[in-house]
């Protein structure tokens, strides 16, 4: 995970923190939604290249390569 994607979520556990503690205002609010909806869809991408990636090997089909 690249460093700008851990500041963010740095940034939605500190929001997370103070809505626990203290509450979060309006605008903190608005804040935790967007980082929210940015790291599930950083999330989502990782996983679906992960998967895209993904290559079945057959070890009894002389046509499939193990690699």
């Amino acid at each position: 995970m690249s460093e700008g994607n851990l500041d963010y979520i740095e940034r939605i556990n500190e929001l997370a923190r103070k809505a626990k503690t203290v509450g979060l205002t309006d605008e903190e609010i608005v804040e935790r939604n967007e980082l929210r909806k940015r790291y599930i869809n950083a999330f989502k991408n990782s996983l679906r290249d992960q998967l895209d990636n993904i290559k079945f090997v057959d070890k009894d089909e002389p046509d499939s390569d193990p690699n």
